[in-house]
């Protein structure tokens, strides 16, 4: 038996299928892995000594659906404004708001600042804090 020619007709059994990630017909069937991608692996299969294998499928090479839209808005600034801002118009409702909570009796927003610290809650306890090194030595010199 040779090792060309003869030898090659009797090879009609597929190790590898198309993956599902890359779309390469590189996923082995009986080792369930991709041998490009890397498949069912949570990251690419990526090495520095394949350079031009990164390039191919680094960003910027496929849609880029959300990052070109990221990159657009960055350029603008990140403003989300969908309407100019009218003063009268906001102060006109500014004062409509006042006038009905001074009707109702109720405090509007921001007129008592929330208490900060263990004793926001009513009934909380006070938590003792530990006092620092120089104050300990400072009282057991005292004493």
């Amino acid at each position: 038996m040779t090792k060309g020619t003869s030898s090659f007709g009797k090879r009609h059994v597929k190790t590898h299928t198309l993956c599902r990630r890359c779309g390469k017909s590189s996923y082995h069937i009986q080792k369930k892995t991709c041998s490009s991608c890397g498949y069912p692996s949570a990251k690419m299969r990526k090495y520095g000594w394949s350079e031009k294998a990164c390039r191919r499928r680094t960003t910027g090479t496929g849609r880029m659906r959300n990052l070109k839209k990221t990159m657009k808005r960055l350029k603008g600034g990140y403003k989300e404004n969908n309407h100019r801002h009218n003063a009268t118009k906001a102060l006109a409702k500014t004062e409509a708001r006042k006038a009905l909570f001074a009707s109702t009796g109720k405090k509007g927003k921001g007129a008592q600042a929330p208490k900060k610290g263990p004793s926001a809650k009513p009934g909380a306890k006070k938590i003792k804090q530990p006092a620092k090194k120089g104050q300990q030595e400072k009282k057991k010199t005292k004493a």
